[in-house]
């Protein structure tokens, strides 16, 4: 059989950091003359299927050895098998229609969905003879390993923008013999292969989150924190604030929390679909295009976005969910990163203390050490409490319109607790001192009794930090115990106003 028939030498350009790669990954193969698996790390937006592509072409040419690549999903297998075809790589898709492949001299690379592939060869309806090198995409999911078994003699690369595995009982560490770490998100920026990250984050307290058994936060607790009517107006001040009018993808833990902020936004005007992996592929092609043409377009998703998805004039990334995932939190942003001629920054709005957990997306990475000992770094995240203990309050400006005739609008209750501690004063006298600060503000900038009560109702956020301050002081922060003191502080508030007045 002639090669030429299946890989025509067309020469692509590529970027001076993407041939670098090839070439380093090439090298590293040819150092090691029995199965080698590598891992290879490149931020979202950097040109993985590109690399990954070339590599193919570039090994069935060299070896004569055919191609198998890997995906977990079937809009990755679409692009990946159109990426090798405009270079001319003759492929074939492995998915759940293809159940044997009478012509197998007639391809060189195959494209396979990791379940479909896997039950093929579990009931002998497939022969995958000859393959030289496996590429994974996505690595850093788990599926994947229950294929190795059949291509123990073969080449792995897997490529992933994070070498952090999706299970933290599987470390990656234990199927690849080494990582190789491409350009930066900072890197890429600079040399503009990537658009700039501006962000802003909005406090919020996750006290009520709980780690599921993948480690990361269950939809049941996310969805009792985001569906709040507290948090949909936050969301909907943050969006007016830092995203109106931009294209903008908001993602959710829980189908209901996404549900609810369509419904939110819809009521505020706002143009906006809810997406999530009920919808059929008709309904999902609907929204999507329905996305790409409105210019202002947000849709609310709940992580189906998050890989297989380009839309390159996206201006806004609002991550309405907190996540454990360093992952998640790549993918979720990395869908705004793209470069056009005139889209060089986009906005991520963080709702979860996202960035206090990981840092900003462009920061450096240690991924070395992250390959090598992930569970130092899972033992290492920050907390919630940990946090949310150094959160400053801040009155949004449109809530401190409603005040305008008071100057100071703040108070520190960590501050005065110390100081009456030292004069010997009770516990519990810094928290009546902010509710008597609290009063004075709601009675000063209304004409009645009714005016102030219903300005206490506003108050809602700047009491629960100070309450939180409180508990933080005398070392008792129990959900419980926070809302017990919530409630009474509020009784408290409109018991001292009903006084005064």
């Amino acid at each position: 059989m002639n090669l030429e028939e299946n890989v025509i030498n067309i020469e692509r350009e590529l970027y001076t950091y993407q041939k670098e790669a090839i070439e380093t990954i090439f090298e590293r193969f040819k150092s090691f003359p029995e199965s080698y698996n590598i891992l290879y790390q490149l931020p979202t937006g950097g040109g993985k299927t590109i690399i990954f592509s070339e590599i193919a072409k570039r090994y069935i040419k060299e070896t004569g050895k055919k191609v198998l690549i890997l995906t977990h999903r079937i809009e990755l297998s679409k692009q990946t098998s159109t990426t090798l075809s405009e270079i001319k790589v003759k492929n074939k898709v492995i998915n759940s229609t293809v159940k044997e492949i009478p012509n197998q001299e007639d391809y060189m690379c195959y494209v396979a969905m990791v379940e479909t592939l896997n039950n093929r060869l579990k009931e002998k309806q497939l022969d995958m003879k000859n393959i030289g090198l496996v590429i994974v995409d996505e690595a850093h999911y788990n599926s994947f390993r229950k294929l190795f078994k059949y291509f123990n003699k073969c080449d792995i690369l897997g490529v992933t923008a994070t070498p952090l595995s999706s299970n933290i009982h599987l470390p990656m560490k234990n199927t690849y013999n080494e990582l190789i770490v491409g350009h930066s998100i900072s890197e890429l920026i600079e040399n503009g292969f990537l658009s700039k990250a501006t962000t802003y984050s909005y406090d919020v307290g996750l006290g009520a989150l709980r780690i599921g058994i993948n480690g990361d936060y269950t939809v049941k607790s996310s969805e009792v924190v985001y569906i709040d009517y507290a948090m949909q107006e936050k969301l909907i001040y943050a969006y007016e604030e830092r995203a109106k009018n931009k294209k903008t993808l908001i993602f959710n833990n829980g189908i209901n929390t996404s549900k609810f902020v369509f419904e939110s936004f819809k009521r505020a005007g706002y143009p906006i679909k809810h997406l999530d992996n009920k919808h059929t592929d008709s309904e999902r092609k609907e929204i999507i295009d329905w996305f790409r043409e409105t210019p202002d377009a947000i849709i609310t998703s709940v992580g189906i976005l998050t890989t297989g998805f380009d839309v390159p004039d996206i201006e806004a990334i609002i991550l309405n969910r907190a996540t454990r995932s360093l992952t998640l939190y790549h993918q979720m942003i990395g869908r705004g990163s793209r470069v056009l001629e005139n889209k060089k920054t986009f906005t991520v709005v963080d709702m979860g203390n996202n960035v206090a957990r990981f840092g900003l997306w462009e920061d450096a990475v240690d991924w070395q050490s992250i390959f090598k000992n992930p569970d130092y770094y899972f033992d290492n995240l920050i907390s919630d409490e940990n946090i949310e203990r150094y959160f400053t309050y801040e009155m949004p400006k449109e809530l401190r319109k409603k005040f305008k005739k008071s100057k100071d609008l703040d108070f520190d209750v960590e501050a005065v607790f110390k100081e009456n501690k030292n004069k010997g004063l009770k516990p519990k006298s810094a928290l009546d001192m902010a509710i008597e600060q609290h009063a004075k503000i709601c009675l000063d900038n209304s004409e009645d009794a009714y005016d102030a009560l219903e300005l206490v109702k506003l108050l809602n956020e700047s009491i629960a930090f100070r309450v939180q301050q409180y508990a933080y002081c005398i070392s008792k922060s129990t959900t419980n115990y926070q809302e017990w003191l919530e409630e009474d502080y509020k009784r408290s508030l409109r018991a001292l106003i009903r006084k005064n007045i």
